[in-house]
């Protein structure tokens, strides 16, 4: 059975920028287990398998593999995927793709915003779970902890998938982080590891209001180019604490920067009656097309 694939890079202002997305579409029911041996061949931060379309609903059945696990919802896939239903398999004038993920119905809208076409998705309302300490991430990640950013905790949040949140000083602190394997699965022995995303307010490009990095060695991914929904965690972050001193923001985001992949994201959150308000948007670009024989 041969299977078609599409390529696309998110994110991403232009070619050969972003994070990397495999998006495969499988004419008939496959394995769990083939689909994770895909994504491992393809061997990109995630890949994704349209489920076979039946129309019992507007919305499109979507499964998400990083090179070692299935993972219940990640924000580049979900903008990549909503892309290639639109333009391969749908009208290419509609506004709207839902995409049946195993976090939920996630809804991504397509906009014209300065002559480029903004991918824009809903997020689940941010969950703020358990905080860390400055001085136990200060070893994992090689850092001093005098770079660590202390008015604002190092916490998990949530909108489908779990990050810790460690807000740094500067880009420099930034720049150096990087993760000790060892003392990162030593302090995670007793609980489940979680990926970590660090950022600050220091940016390369003076247009982007924060600079980001994210490792994710759990999921295969040492460091991933563009996370958004790790971004989206940070956009609820961002307003629930206040970090601009405002209870929305509506700014972009540089990450993957220091592993030459530059890519852009654009937030927009807002504190409402029910939560906050999430929403994360980026560019797509398609790379190339082909078949798994």
């Amino acid at each position: 059975m041969s299977l078609k694939y599409f390529i696309t890079d998110v994110f991403a202002e232009n070619k050969f920028a972003g994070n990397r997305l495999a998006v495969v579409l499988p004419e008939k029911e496959i394995s769990s287990e083939m689909m994770q041996d895909i994504a491992f061949e393809f061997n990109f931060s995630e890949t994704t398998f349209i489920l076979p379309f039946k129309k019992k609903s507007d919305a499109f059945k979507v499964r998400i593999f990083t090179p070692k696990n299935e993972v219940p919802f990640a924000g580049h896939p979900t903008l990549g995927t909503a892309y290639i239903i639109k333009y391969e398999l749908l009208n290419k004038k509609c506004e709207k793709v839902i995409l049946d993920l195993k976090a939920g119905m996630i809804p991504v809208t397509f906009n014209k915003e300065n002559s480029r076409e903004i991918v824009w998705m809903k997020q689940n309302v941010p969950e703020f779970g358990s905080i860390h300490k400055g001085k136990d991430f200060a070893e994992i990640l090689g850092l001093k902890k005098s770079d660590f950013d202390l008015k604002f905790p190092l916490q998990e949040v949530s909108t489908g998938l779990n990050f810790i949140l460690i807000p740094l000083k500067s880009l420099d602190a930034v720049k150096r982080a990087k993760t000790n394997l060892e003392k990162y699965f030593s302090y995670f022995k007793n609980k489940k590891p979680l990926p970590v995303f660090i950022f600050c307010k220091e940016t390369y490009n003076k247009e982007n209001k924060i600079n980001c990095r994210m490792f994710a060695d759990i999921f295969g991914i040492p460091e991933d180019p563009a996370t958004g929904s790790a971004n989206g965690c940070l956009a609820g972050y961002l307003v629930k604490y206040r970090y601009f001193n405002d209870n929305k923001i509506d700014l972009r985001v540089e990450q993957g920067y220091e592993i030459s992949r530059k890519s852009i994201l654009y937030l927009k959150a807002c504190e409402t009656q029910s939560g906050i308000d999430v929403n994360v948007g980026g560019n797509v670009v398609k790379i190339a097309e082909g078949k798994l024989i």
